[in-house]
């Protein structure tokens, strides 16, 4: 008897795929809100600001620091953005199907990368 190709997951992986990213999603913004409380000096509550001291070379390197942090939280934002899209996929029950292929998407790369949107073959003939 052949063995019939799965078209999708099912309602139980879909479940466990959505705890998966529902924990990285808070994960997620809970970085991002660090990242942007840096950014906004927000959180501080030191002596940064009464100092005069060294008063140009820390401006510099606040600023590099800034715009640092602005990169990383831009970056963090776009993870956020496509782990809400792949709850999304979920909902619509067309989550772990490779864009390009169709196919199904291995689980083990889903637990450990859970927004990929293309299967291994795919992502690795793009980078050529």
């Amino acid at each position: 008897m052949a063995e019939v190709e799965k078209t999708r997951y099912s309602d139980e992986d879909l479940a466990e795929f959505k705890a998966i990213i529902l924990d990285k999603l808070e994960k997620a913004k809970a970085d991002y809100d660090l990242l942007r409380s840096t950014i906004t000096h927000t959180a501080d509550n030191d002596t940064e600001d009464t100092s005069p001291t060294f008063k140009v070379l820390e401006e510099g390197a606040a600023t590099l620091s800034k715009e640092e942090s602005g990169r990383l939280a831009q970056r963090q934002l776009k993870f956020i953005q496509h782990l809400e899209a792949a709850l999304v996929r979920i909902e619509n029950k067309t989550y772990g199907i490779c864009r390009e292929t169709g196919k199904l998407i291995p689980k083990e790369r889903l637990k450990i990368v859970p927004h990929a949107t293309l299967c291994i073959e795919v992502k690795e003939n793009e980078r050529r």
